[in-house]
């Protein structure tokens, strides 16, 4: 196995050349092109077709060329490249070669499975075997995971002579705990407890009780969710004397995380600063000037204001119940909360503006991360929208959109900062638009739709003005990277389609400071009297409500995928029509999680879905649910292995899946618990998770991280993964 390079990832497969169907017939002198445009063309045609399988040929010899080493290879020579040096395929691979999966999830699982730089490390970790920091590397090479590595031994208590007392050598191993030391204390229990404990003989890698306190024990404590930056985004303020406020723009209590921070050596043991550690106050308090600051985990700005606030006004403390008043020019912090707190008299008048982390699992509802889906448009005009651009509300930017009357009419208008955005929003198209509202990249602005009116809604309404136009030149819409809150979205007339792409319309309009909705019975989107079809894509939404003609009007495609639909409880309709009648919709769900019941007229596909509520569909004819969880008493069309059909009633409380949260607004949102039913953590088609984070194949990165911690580990020794997010 050659390797061009040390860094893997630095490393992208050549670019495919651009096919040239005339390249042949371009060589032709012209007479015999001239003769051949006389008859009609045919050798021309008959050239095409060979200069197609021509640059076939060429392809294949150029990707056999990079398969030869491991930066270029395509994902399924990684383990024949492994296998020349001993290469372990990690469990599951099979499947790759063996599953038919959807677009792209092939080489997804084979990345999950045998990532390339595992392969590539793989001579590398056998020298270094038994160490603590090849453990945390082969976290994050085979799971893509920060991790740190301890030994559990060195944190036991036991007795000792009495002369190793004055010479330094582990004279602390058999001390009490020293309670006036709150700083260990606050790191009692987690990864980077410094505090001695009694033996724990249970195992560390047993899969009832983990323990592992004994003197074999070695612990690898992982993070799974990420940090998620969020850069001069505004904070919420809560009272009318305007010195109250959250990091989160909705309202509620958001804990932070840490930004991490490359580790200066590989021989470095990971400490806090190299993982999304969750910020304490103890933590924040101790080193204040580590994790505040431009650049760092979080800062404040007020009123406006270039420069933060300065270190020497900030005081850490609880702000639980909003209990603790700071004094004149203090500047109060609760990082486990997210609030701030200011003094009665020193409040902002124009506002705060913070830059912050906050975790979640997967890049889904709109944020600051790379969104590689993004397709060019360089024939669509731009509108740039904020600080420093063309047009400073959104509305202004659809004016001027309007005015101009292109062939086309395709637009673009694109938010470039991550802002609050305080205004009514309503799009009457024509036939033949092309709107895209979307956030840049790097940005993350939020939409909140207020009470503007009292005598009609105040909805985002997107309309079409003419009801006669051709299918093919209905308008269409597509909203990408932003929060919605306040209101939901309004859709009527003969539009083409709406897509709603990396966004979130917050379930329940709003949230309160627990998190807890605000309207938990009012929709986010309503389809009234239209022709859209309705695409969502890694988003987070509440409510459908689908209002049409049943007898005039085809049923409406609504297509879901790799999103969470919420109805806020499971007992709430997700989708239906009003009075909880079906939706006049045909739905379409792949890799989604349903927190509700839906009422629809038709599925015509399900895989890989968690429904957590009744599914009820009105034509059982058409359509199938693969791979799926539907409750008991679900009148659905034909089923293909799912859950739990394939248990029996008898165990069909047990395989009910379990989340760590159901409230829209905690890190935990929309993932399945460690205690979920294997049959659904891997119930998917690939072996993978069912619901909004398939992606993730966590089951797989699991399996294979257990399967290196056990091949690396020294013998004799105990070693286990605990799980701190």
């Amino acid at each position: 196995m050659s390797a061009k390079s040390t860094d893997v990832e630095s490393k992208t497969p050549a670019p495919v050349l651009p096919r040239e169907p005339d390249g042949l017939a371009e060589l032709l002198p012209r007479w015999h092109r001239l003769r051949d445009a006389e008859e009609g063309e045919p050798l021309r045609a008959l050239l095409a077709v060979i200069a197609e399988q021509l640059d076939r040929v060429r392809d294949g010899v150029r990707q056999s060329y990079e398969d030869l080493f491991v930066e270029t290879a395509a994902p399924w020579v990684l383990p024949y490249l492994g296998d020349l040096v001993g290469y372990r395929t990690l469990p599951g691979y099979e499947r790759v070669l063996t599953t038919g999966l959807h677009g792209g999830g092939r080489d997804a699982l084979a990345e999950a499975i045998a990532p390339r730089r595992d392969v590539a490390a793989t001579v590398a970790a056998r020298r270094r075997k038994g160490t603590l920091h090849l453990l945390e590397e082969l976290a994050e090479q085979v799971a893509d995971w920060p991790a740190r590595a301890v030994e559990l031994s060195r944190q036991m208590a036991h007795t000792q002579p009495v002369k190793l007392y004055g010479t330094g050598r582990r004279g602390d191993r058999g001390r009490l705990l020293d309670l006036r030391d709150g700083s260990a204390l606050a790191l009692a229990g987690g990864p980077f407890d410094e505090t001695a404990r009694t033996v724990d003989v249970r195992r560390a890698n047993s899969a009832r009780k983990q323990g592992g306190w004994t003197p074999a024990g070695v612990g690898l404590f992982v993070w799974r969710l990420k940090p998620y930056s969020l850069t001069s985004s505004p904070a919420y303020c809560i009272d009318r004397a305007r010195n109250l406020y959250t990091f989160s723009i909705l309202g509620n209590d958001t804990p932070l995380v840490t930004k991490p921070v490359p580790e200066p050596s590989p021989a470095h043991i990971a400490a806090v600063d190299n993982v999304p550690a969750f910020i304490t106050r103890r933590l924040l308090h101790d080193r204040l000037a580590d994790y505040y600051g431009p650049g760092k985990s979080l800062v404040i700005r007020r009123d406006g204001e270039d420069r933060p606030v300065p270190p020497g006004d900030i005081v850490v403390a609880d702000l639980s119940d909003w209990r603790y008043r700071p004094r004149r020019g203090q500047v109060a912090v609760d990082p486990e909360l997210g609030r701030i707190a200011f003094g009665s008299r020193s409040a902002p008048r124009q506002g705060v503006w913070v830059d912050h982390h906050h975790a979640f699992g997967a890049d889904m509802g709109g944020g600051e991360y790379e969104r590689h889906d993004r397709e060019p448009r360089p024939d669509a005009e731009f509108y740039r929208v904020g600080p420093g651009q063309p047009y400073q509300r959104i509305m202004d930017a659809y004016r001027a959109w309007q005015g101009e009357r292109s062939p086309e009419r395709t637009g673009i208008i694109e938010i470039t900062h991550s802002a609050a955005y305080q205004e009514q929003l309503d799009f009457d198209l024509d036939p033949g638009d092309r709107l895209e509202l979307r956030a840049a990249e790097g940005t993350r602005p939020v939409i909140r739709l207020l009470d503007w009116y009292s005598n009609r809604p105040d909805a985002l309404n997107i309309r079409a003005v003419h009801a006669d136009c051709a299918p093919h030149e209905r308008p269409r819409v597509v909203l990408d990277g932003l929060l919605v809150a306040g209101r939901g979205i309004n859709v009527t007339g003969p539009v083409g389609a709406v897509a709603v792409r990396h966004s979130t319309l917050v379930p329940g309009w709003s949230l309160e400071p627990e998190c807890e909705p605000h309207s938990p019975d009012e929709p986010s989107i309503v389809l009234e009297r239209t022709t859209a079809c309705l695409q969502i894509e890694h988003s987070i939404l509440g409510t459908i409500e689908v209002i049409g003609d049943e007898v005039s009007e085809d049923p409406l495609d609504i297509h879901l995928r790799d999103s969470v639909l919420d109805a806020t409880g499971s007992d709430r309709e997700a989708l239906s029509a009003p009075d909880c009648r079906h939706a006049h919709a045909v739905l379409h769900a792949h890799r989604t999680t349903v927190i509700g019941e839906v009422h629809t007229h038709a599925v015509e596909i399900a895989e890989n879905s968690v429904f957590t509520g009744r599914l009820h569909v009105a034509r059982r004819g058409i359509g199938c649910l693969r791979y799926s969880y539907v409750p008991p008493g679900s009148r659905t069309p034909r089923r293909h292995r799912c859950q739990p059909d394939l248990v029996g009633p008898e165990q069909a409380a047990r395989v009910r899946p379990l989340f760590a949260s159901e409230r829209y607004g905690t890190p935990w949102y929309g993932q399945l618990a460690d205690r979920s039913a294997q049959e659904i953590r891997r119930g998917a088609d690939d072996g993978a998770e069912l619901g909004a984070f398939h992606d993730l194949y966590r089951p797989q990165r699991e399996d294979g991280l257990r399967a290196r911690l056990a091949e690396y580990t020294p013998a004799g020794a105990d070693a286990g993964i605990f799980f701190v997010t």
